[in-house]
């Protein structure tokens, strides 16, 4: 605590000549550490009071969150997670709450006594050594990481004030962003640290941080500003102006650029982060949450890496490859004599227009090999037609193309090769998508961080055509109506772009919002589809249940012929509706059941005065039941009476032992009628015959009972493979390429897996229903090639890195070398 007096403004000093004696000098320094220690108390009680009722905020709405998440969650597994979190949080917010106060109060103990940590102590990132670093602990560290670098960007003025003034009361010792108790840093680390308490899934983490960031983070103004003013009005550099830290946006000062350089060393022919633009809060465009921007940070630095690594790729191979014959002039390889002068960008750009415009013309004589919908020419063609475009144009002077301007061309030509080979887009869209070589080249050529930047309008554009068209295929477009669209995109591209850039984005904006038309509509029609399949599922369920039901009453039973049709037919009818309305053990399922039991009990031999009594007793209720049953089911009326009347008959003869029952099967002609007894009189009785309600079709009680077993759930062992792990690891929303013997070919998305039957719903882009399959069918179809899994990958993403693959793998010096599709077939040519 002396160290920390030290230096302090609010300590004051005489300026008199006086001599002050040991024990007065104590004293004061005495009185001076408790007036600092009692500031720094303050300020901790202020903190730690604005942030109890922050983080109180916060888990006050993590059960919200929760349980929003869980009803929307795609099956139940999902769910659970939910659920279980909800519960854990609950559990252990008291815990967490006052943990986080306990860590609060250590970081200021540490201040208090002089220990201030260093700003590696307080790194988010874990560090790159030989181990391993876990995929959660990656995701929970850039989430806070991201977090606190977009508050600090926000509030560095007033943050840059507390550091000096925290600075100032801990003797000296420099106090900044990573090493102040209260700036965004250790925050985020203490309360990520009382986390680990919670047995959650990471989602649900992942949660809580972001809510953090919404009640916590963005209360620190406040904060800040309460604990400034408290400061000033004690006396420390109360005149101190806010001179905060210019730095780039997400970049610590000392942080080195491209090549391990500093940043404003960076080597001009790589692509710099700085230049990746950033939204006001200090994150990437387009990514609202924390946790968003902390992906967006990441993939941003891996897309810097991955470009510049083409980019030395490139080079390597520039440098130790032989221009070709003819080719001298424009190659940037070694060559003799003195340097030639590189065209300008300009120029090339005019050139490229030129060539743009004649790939328009499609029927023109003039045009290149590109311009056609057969493929691509090799990058050094395109060079070579550029080059004497130029020199059409009139320049006199022998020019070259300047490395970085030749590693486009090459980089450009190798992503459009990779579009011609990808089997996820059909190969009409193919065809038409490699039309934009050339407005692809100039706007990489006008704009280097097309392919450093994933946010890029062009590069987004590519993408949405790319993924909108995986889902393409003729027989869900028979009216054009997509492939037009895309087409027009293609023309306006080739047509209207000159020289801006905004071109694409204007594309992009457009297509988006006929894409998302059209996913409208398809959703609808997708939700109509599922619901149809999952009613389709209940009933037959309910069929099984009701069959399953009445068959287990009825085997081994010699039932009168009306009884059994009652009971196989409109009843097991009555059975299904009951449960598709009430659900099986409801009170209106287990009176139907009681109905059916009496039906059986009503059809054996009655013996005794007492059983004809409770038949008796019995007949009215029962023909109330089944009136009310049969209603319901929708019987018709004449139908209905028709039947009941058979059946009153079939009750009157089961009182009357001696009467002839209603079904008995007809005797043949010569067998004398049946006589009854009656008082000493011999009577002949007729035979009454049974008269049911005409039916067409089989019962499906009937059907059911003479099913074969249904098929094994699991596959056997010797068919347990490659393409059965893929049917089980496929989750809804994956697209699949289904191919018919005729040749025709239809893609479809996996919409619904039953949760009963196991069964795979398919609709294609429209949502309507293509095909259902079960899991071996499937696999068979994987199997047997009539079917394949589409990758759901961005394609500029997927070009990359078969780009970067190509050139570690391929010799620099085959020109005639193909680009590898993700399945490792190169495409036909």
């Amino acid at each position: 605590m002396a160290r920390i007096a030290q230096g302090c403004s609010i300590v004051s000093t005489s300026s008199d000549n006086k001599v002050v004696d040991l024990q007065q000098r104590q004293a004061a320094q005495s009185q001076q550490l408790d007036r600092v220690g009692e500031l720094i108390k303050q300020c901790r009680g202020v903190t730690q009071k604005r942030l109890a009722l922050m983080v109180g905020a916060l888990f006050d709405g993590v059960d919200d969150a929760l349980f929003d998440l869980a009803e929307k969650a795609e099956n139940n597994t999902v769910q659970t997670k939910y659920f279980d979190g909800m519960r854990e949080v609950r559990k252990k917010r008291q815990l967490i709450e006052r943990l986080f106060q306990e860590n609060l109060t250590r970081e200021f103990a540490q201040y208090g006594s002089g220990v201030v940590r260093t700003s590696e102590d307080t790194s988010a990132t874990p560090k790159v050594g030989l181990a391993l670093i876990d995929d959660r602990e990656l995701e929970e560290s850039l989430a806070v990481s991201a977090m606190a670098g977009k508050a600090e960007n926000r509030m560095s003025r007033a943050l840059y004030a507390l550091d000096q003034r925290m600075s100032v009361m801990s003797g000296g010792i420099k106090v900044d962003d990573t090493n102040n108790p209260i700036a965004p840093k250790p925050l985020c680390l203490a309360f990520q640290a009382t986390l680990s308490e919670l047995d959650v899934d990471l989602h649900v983490k992942l949660l809580i941080l972001k809510l953090f960031d919404k009640h916590v983070m963005a209360g620190l103004d406040g904060l800040y500003d309460e604990l400034n003013q408290l400061l000033v009005q004690a006396g420390v550099l109360p005149q101190l102006k806010h001179q905060p830290l210019i730095r780039r946006p997400g970049q610590s000062p000392s942080a080195p650029g491209p090549g391990g350089l500093p940043a404003a060393e960076a080597p001009p022919d790589q692509f710099d982060p700085g230049t990746v633009p950033h939204t006001s809060d200090g994150g990437p465009p387009g990514h609202g949450h924390y946790y968003g921007s902390a992906t967006a940070a990441a993939e941003a630095e891996l897309q810097i890496e991955l470009y510049n690594t083409v980019r030395s790729l490139l080079a390597s191979r520039r440098a130790i490859s032989p221009a070709p014959p003819g080719a001298s002039g424009m190659y940037t390889g070694a060559q003799p004599g003195p340097p030639t002068p590189a065209f300008a960008t300009n120029d090339l750009v005019n050139a490229l227009t030129i060539l743009q415009s004649q790939t328009m013309a499609m029927t023109s004589p003039h045009a290149p090999a590109y311009a056609t919908m057969t493929g691509l020419v090799p990058a050094t063609q395109v060079k070579e037609d550029l080059v004497g475009q130029l020199q059409r144009l009139g320049s006199s002077e022998q020019h070259r193309v300047a490395a970085a301007d030749e590693d486009t061309i090459d980089l450009v030509g190798m992503l459009f090769e990779f579009i011609l080979q990808d089997k996820n887009l059909p190969v009409q869209i193919q065809a038409l998508l490699a039309r934009l070589q050339i407005p692809y080249l100039k706007c990489a050529i006008l704009d280097k961080a097309l392919f450093a930047k994933k946010e890029h309008p062009a590069r987004q554009l590519l993408d949405e055509l790319a993924q909108s068209s995986l889902t393409w295929s003729e027989e869900s477009d028979k009216d054009n109506r997509f492939f037009d669209k895309v087409r027009s995109v293609v023309e306006s591209l080739l047509k209207d772009f000159d020289d801006d850039v905004g071109i694409f984005e204007r594309q992009l904006r457009e297509f988006r919002e006929f894409a998302a038309s059209t996913k409208k509509r398809a959703e609808v029609a997708e939700l109509r589809a599922a619901e149809a399949a999952r009613g389709r599922e209940r009933l037959q369920g309910a069929r099984k249940t009701a069959a399953r039901e009445i068959l287990s009453r009825i085997e081994g039973h010699k039932l009168p012929e009306v009884i059994r049709h009652i009971l196989t037919r409109p009843w097991a009818n009555v059975l299904v509706l009951t449960i598709l309305r009430q659900g099986e053990g409801s009170h209106p399922w287990k009176t139907s059941l009681r109905v059916a039991d009496e039906l059986l009990w009503a059809a054996l031999p009655k013996q005794t005065d007492a059983e004809r009594a409770r038949l008796r007793a019995l007949m009215p209720e029962m023909e109330k039941a089944l009136r009310q049953g049969l209603a319901m089911v929708a019987y018709h009326e004449n139908d209905m009476r028709q039947l009941l009347d058979e059946l009153n008959r079939f009750y009157l003869s089961q009182l009357d032992p001696m009467a002839p029952k209603p079904d008995t099967p007809a005797a043949p002609e010569d067998t004398p009628a049946p006589v009854a007894v009656n008082d000493g009189l011999v009577v002949e009785v007729k035979r009454p015959s049974v008269v049911l309600p005409a039916t067409q079709e089989e019962s499906f009680v009937e059907e059911i009972s003479r099913a074969p077993a249904s098929e094994p759930e699991v596959e056997p062992d010797h068919i347990d493979d490659h393409c059965a792990e893929l049917v089980k690891a496929m989750k809804v929303g994956t697209w699949v390429e289904f191919r018919y013997d005729d040749g025709r070919a239809e893609r479809a998305k996996l919409s619904w897996i039953s949760p009963i039957s196991t069964k795979f719903l398919f609709v294609n882009r429209k949502g309507l229903k293509v095909a259902d399959k079960t899991a071996l069918v499937l696999a068979a179809e994987l199997r047997a090639g009539k079917a394949m899994l589409l990758e759901d990958v961005p394609l500029f993403d997927r070009a990359l890195d078969a780009i970067v693959e190509r050139l570690k793998n391929t010799a620099p010096t085959d020109s005639t070398e193909t680009l590898e599709s993700p399945t490792g077939e190169p495409a036909p040519t």
